[in-house]
């Protein structure tokens, strides 16, 4: 478990010099940039005073996201929104280790990549063209089975 103090986290950063005049700087706050959150704890300020209460609340945490995540694992073979609830397993410990902050983020950065990837058109076409593909091979292996045996039903309904 991580259970760094912000304080060390602070000290650890260089400060970033101040911009000439007439520079443009993006939009970037102390190396985190928009639309990402530093790393490290979101626990309310009186928690992190309180190096035990710290510990206590990091494991409550780590609890109820291992349990979120273990019940996504099981969604998996089963019915159920599997993948979405890891995920929401995987917030639920980025709310208090950087582990999962940096796990998330690069997610978020792979999930994106591939959106972008498949909305390219070649792509697109390449897959529209092995979905066909892929179902007339389904569709001649199901004729050559029913051509062969027939339509059985596996139970009687006329009973």
């Amino acid at each position: 478990m991580n259970a760094e103090s912000d304080a060390r986290d602070e000290a650890a950063a260089p400060a970033a010099p101040a911009p000439a005049a007439g520079d443009v700087t993006p939009d970037v706050t102390e190396g985190v940039t928009k639309g990402e959150r530093e790393l490290g704890s979101r626990a309310p300020g009186f928690i992190k005073a309180s190096r035990a209460l710290h510990v206590s609340w990091q494991v409550g945490v780590f609890v109820v996201g291992l349990a979120v995540v273990v019940a996504g694992i099981i969604m998996l073979p089963l019915p159920g929104p599997g993948w979405l609830v890891i995920f929401g397993g995987m917030a639920i410990w980025a709310t208090e280790f950087v582990w999962a902050q940096l796990v998330l983020r690069w997610t978020r950065r792979k999930v994106t990549e591939a959106a972008q990837k498949a909305l390219d058109p070649k792509v697109r076409r390449r897959n529209i063209i092995l979905t066909v593909v892929g179902l007339v091979i389904v569709a001649v292996l199901v004729g050559i089975y029913v051509w062969k045996f027939g339509i059985t039903m596996p139970w009687k309904i006329h009973e």
